[in-house]
């Protein structure tokens, strides 16, 4: 077992380790180009921002609001002109496909100095280092797959959190028999997306892993998918009629003052709603989403930070500086902790540090994921097929949740439709 590392023992060092191979002429600069332009994710960047300069950086950076379509347009077109960012927030299968074109940096050398190999979680080496060369920072691992409960309407109603489909249908029921909304929903298609990758996912794994992992037309056809759109019709009749506009906070504030039973989001619910005053076992439960398969499961989400080749050597020794500062013991805690997620590295004491309880149950359960081999890493948030896939399946869904004439099997073959025409 890897030893724990106290965090306020080794915030400092970390840091001076930052300007490993640093050249003596070299000002080290960058300029960070992400999409984290408001709320607790804009104030976790500035504060990599501050530690960047503290440790001897020139810090800027260039916030694309908004679709993860705009900042990718974004990208082309300057690295097309010639004029690449240093550091870029991607994910996923972006990381490989950028790293294809020959335009990334190569972060071998601090990544050996810092052992990120030892430290960094088994999910995501393989998507930091697509060919073998780390040309990524992992800032964080997301749990996709939460379900938060209201303490209030389940104990009026004297019922327990659903652990199954068939519990969680039937205590919707209950709930909606007693005059009550069972589902707090908003309107985008990434929300409609997030709720049935949870769907997908605790119905059939393996059906997860060929038609989101592996973009398998047969597998989105299959009865097991139709199945899966059916479990999303029921959903969407456990919601109430205005979710129209609604955006996910407001959605999240339902379930945590007891107007709604439940909600199902990611764990950056967790960092807004105690940011919010809500209190975790008071207004709020946290639990896996439903699986009918038993045991633990984790649907994977990361942010992470991609460096591209630069020709100054003011940017060259700044991307080093900034990789460094991502993987500090200090900053994984402070964004974090921020940001409702857990450390990208496995050797961080969650018990310190303001982490909530919240995540230190999904740091648990992570780890059983992983013993028991049923960790996936996240369709609707960009992490498994490409942004092209993910888009005409984002379309399908958000229409199958607006539009209640649309029957289970048509939306399954208009799922592998749209993503038949985009290869």
């Amino acid at each position: 077992m890897k030893r724990k590392l106290d965090i306020l023992q080794v915030g400092a060092s970390a840091l001076a380790i930052a300007a490993f191979g640093t050249a003596a002429l070299a000002e080290p600069k960058t300029n960070m180009m992400h999409q984290w332009a408001s709320g607790s994710e804009a104030a976790a960047i500035a504060k990599l921002g501050e530690m960047y300069e503290a440790a001897g950086g020139t810090w800027e950076q260039t916030a694309i609001s908004g679709h993860t379509s705009n900042m990718l347009a974004k990208l082309r077109s300057d690295i097309v002109a010639g004029n690449a960012p240093a550091a870029v927030q991607l994910k996923g299968p972006e990381i490989a496909e950028w790293n294809s074109t020959g335009s990334t940096a190569n972060l071998d050398e601090v990544a050996a100095a810092e052992g990120w190999d030892d430290v960094v979680a088994p999910e995501l080496v393989s998507v930091m280092k697509p060919e073998g060369n780390w040309v990524a920072a992992p800032m964080n691992i997301h749990r996709v797959n939460w379900l938060y409960s209201s303490p209030k309407i389940l104990d009026e109603l004297g019922l327990e959190v659903p652990k199954t489909w068939d519990e969680f249908n039937a205590a919707c029921d209950q709930i909606k028999a007693a005059g009550k909304t069972c589902i707090a929903h908003g309107a985008a298609d990434w929300s409609d997306t997030t709720t049935f990758d949870s769907i997908v996912y605790g119905m059939d794994i393996d059906l997860y892993r060929s038609a989101f992992q592996d973009a398998d037309i047969e597998a989105m056809r299959s009865q097991g998918m139709i199945d899966a759109f059916a479990q999303l019709r029921k959903m969407v009749g456990y919601m109430d009629d205005g979710i129209n506009g609604r955006s996910w906070e407001q959605s999240m504030t339902m379930t945590m003052s007891g107007e709604a039973a439940f909600f199902l989001m990611g764990d950056w619910t967790v960092a807004s709603a105690n940011l919010a005053g809500f209190t975790e076992g008071e207004d709020y439960y946290c639990n896996q989403t439903p699986v009918d398969w038993g045991g633990n499961g984790f649907i994977l989400n990361a942010d992470s930070v991609v460096f591209f080749n630069q020709n100054d050597p003011d940017y060259v020794e700044g991307q080093k500086l900034l990789a460094s500062t991502i993987m500090s013991p200090e900053f994984q805690v402070t964004f974090n902790v921020a940001k409702g997620s857990i450390p990208a590295r496995t050797d961080v004491d969650l018990s310190v540090g303001g982490f909530s309880e919240c995540q230190q149950q999904g740091l648990v359960d992570l780890n059983a994921s992983i013993e028991e081999g049923t960790l996936v890493r996240s369709m609707a948030h960009n992490m498994t097929v490409l942004q092209k896939y993910r888009g005409a399946m984002m379309e399908v869904i958000t229409e199958f949740v607006a539009d209640d004439s649309i029957t289970p099997e048509e939306a399954a073959n208009q799922l592998a439709d749209a993503v038949e025409l985009q290869s």
